[in-house]
């Protein structure tokens, strides 16, 4: 009984450790695949968010299995990151979905207001 009760007992405290380290492992994997999926060159625009809440934004100037290299817009000052400082990766490519259907959305609203007023000043006259 005394050895069941101390193998239990380890298995609650290992379990935490074995999760931090899958999470771990697929937030790498889920960051190398978001950084390839970039790409590499000036068009490959992110926002990097590092572990420690720091942010980097710029291009990806390479990548390797290992690490990855990105460079500031401005500066052009390459910045060498690790894919195990990455928590998260942001695409830089313009404008999102919602904002492009809301554009087109008052840009309709903008010409079906122009249409009923020229309407109404139509008929008035």
């Amino acid at each position: 009984m005394k050895k069941l009760s101390c193998l239990l007992s380890l298995l609650l405290v290992l379990t935490p450790m074995v999760q931090v380290a899958a999470q771990t492992q697929t937030n790498l994997e889920k960051s190398k695949k978001n950084v390839a999926k970039l790409g590499v060159g000036s068009k490959a625009k992110a926002t990097i968010t590092l572990n420690n809440d720091t942010k980097v934004k710029g291009y990806v100037y390479s990548a390797s299995d290992e690490d990855f290299v990105i460079r500031d817009r401005n500066t052009d000052a390459p910045t060498t990151v690790r894919y195990a400082d990455v928590k998260s990766v942001d695409d830089n490519r313009g404008h999102s979905v919602a904002r492009n259907v809301l554009i087109a959305v008052g840009i309709g609203a903008a010409v079906t207001i122009a249409a009923v007023f020229a309407a109404i000043a139509r008929n008035e006259r």
